[in-house]
């Protein structure tokens, strides 16, 4: 049991534990996002806010392509979401952490013997 204990308790199990936690909570809320919010957006646009009624049959066999709609309706605006909500102001804030490092003093130059800079 100790070594169960001692298992459990490492900072990896515990980080990802809390990462699948903290990502279905995150997941729940992008889905809201987009069905409550995106979602009657587009139908406002397109005046159809679902697509599952839509099907052909073909010899006796009926292909329900509305409900392939929706599905890659939804994950285009999940990933959109995901996208412009999270990944590109990360990304700005991450860009603005980093420091730009200092330019070279253009009036110096290597020197090819000791490689020491040199007046230019």
């Amino acid at each position: 049991m100790r070594g169960f204990k001692q298992f459990l308790l490492r900072g990896n199990v515990v980080d990802l534990a809390v990462g699948v936690v903290v990502g279905a909570a995150f997941g729940a809320v992008v889905t809201s996002f987009v069905k409550n919010l995106l979602t009657p957006l587009i139908a406002a646009i397109v005046r159809q806010p679902d697509f599952s009624a839509l099907s052909v049959t073909i010899n006796s066999s009926k292909f329900q392509y509305g409900e392939f709609i929706n599905s890659l309706l939804s994950f285009v605006l999940i990933s959109a979401a995901v996208y412009f909500f999270v990944v590109l102001p990360i990304n700005a804030l991450i860009a603005r952490a980093k420091k730009s490092p200092v330019p070279a003093d253009p009036a110096t130059r290597k020197c090819p013997e000791c490689l020491s800079e040199i007046p230019g």
